[in-house]
């Protein structure tokens, strides 16, 4: 009885693989974007796709994350100078590619430039707080990718976004879940209007990785920041013991958190080389096994296990 059930689940297992094992011809001639180039995931896939070949234009938010960058680098690499939050800094790199690329138009834009600081209680954070992490994380994607997208169609290619588990669950206050759940709806509704251009839209959601915006020791300083500059009618309803508990249930699992970054930068990889990339990818066992399947409990379990 189980097993034509095992038999067909190995078939589909076995098909899975084979189209995930499907990678394009004339990576070379390929042209892609990335934001975000100065460290962490950006930096590494710039390197990675630069060692297999392609043609690949960074973006770095200060010189000195390009002079980094450049180091180790071929000739091939080409790096802008960009800040998402600029429009028109966003403009003038959208120029820049388009002077590179010609008719050729742009294979992929990675839309990695992110940041997660101020991150906090929302009673204790204000407006411009959470502006500043909209700005980069969610209006610097849309910005970026409105401006490239013309190009992406001429060459019938993918946009690539990275998201976060907290995409799927808001795990923390402050705008860094409300930027990733902006990520995720901006990337459903730009994959279904790109479908007929013959463009793909993927979202990679990393768990937790030791990157440096995600760096504790920088997390507690700024948490620490915030709650000085708390009104004191509001500190004394939410005491220090609240505070020491709230630093407590982020920092232990970002000390804790992985350095393998090719579990996410093979993710953004695949989207960009595969014949047959995924709509979604999970990056972690974290976001694969606890986080993602959490998204889909019922609310009263999910708040019930998150908040203890």
């Amino acid at each position: 009885m189980w097993l034509p059930l095992l038999v067909v689940f190995g078939l589909i297992l076995l098909y899975r693989w084979y189209r995930r094992s499907q990678i394009l011809e004339n990576l070379t001639d390929k042209y892609v974007f990335i934001t975000g180039c100065d460290y962490g995931f950006g930096n590494m896939v710039a390197r990675n796709l630069d060692r297999r070949g392609m043609k690949v234009l960074a973006a770095c938010l200060t010189e000195t994350g390009a002079d980094e960058l450049r180091k180790g680098a071929s000739s091939r690499l080409q790096i802008v100078i960009l800040d998402v939050t600029d429009s028109q800094s966003v403009s003038s790199a959208a120029e820049w590619v388009n002077d590179i690329v010609h008719d050729k138009g742009l294979w992929g834009v990675v839309n990695n430039a992110g940041i997660l600081i101020p991150t906090a209680p929302n009673e204790w954070l204000n407006k411009e707080d959470f502006i500043k992490i909209l700005n980069v994380n969610l209006l610097g994607t849309i910005d970026v990718t409105l401006k490239l997208l013309p190009l992406i169609r001429r060459a019938q290619g993918r946009v690539v976004n990275m998201s976060s588990i907290c995409g799927r669950l808001a795990i923390c206050g402050g705008g860094y879940c409300i930027s990733k759940h902006g990520v995720e709806s901006f990337s459903d509704s730009l994959r279904r209007e790109m479908a007929s251009f013959g463009v793909k839209v993927c979202v990679v959601e990393p768990g937790y990785f030791k990157t440096p915006i995600t760096n504790s020791d920088v997390f507690v300083g700024n948490l620490k920041k915030v709650w000085e500059k708390v009104p004191e009618d509001i500190r004394r309803s939410y005491g220090q013991e609240y505070y020491e508990a709230y630093c407590n249930r982020f920092v232990k699992p970002l000390e804790k958190s992985k350095t393998k970054f090719h579990l996410v930068t093979d993710c953004v990889e695949h989207a960009l080389t595969a014949v047959y990339p995924q709509t979604r990818y999970s990056a972690g066992w974290d976001a694969k096994l606890y986080f993602l399947p959490l998204s889909y409990c019922p609310t009263a379990l999910a708040d019930f296990i998150l908040t203890k």
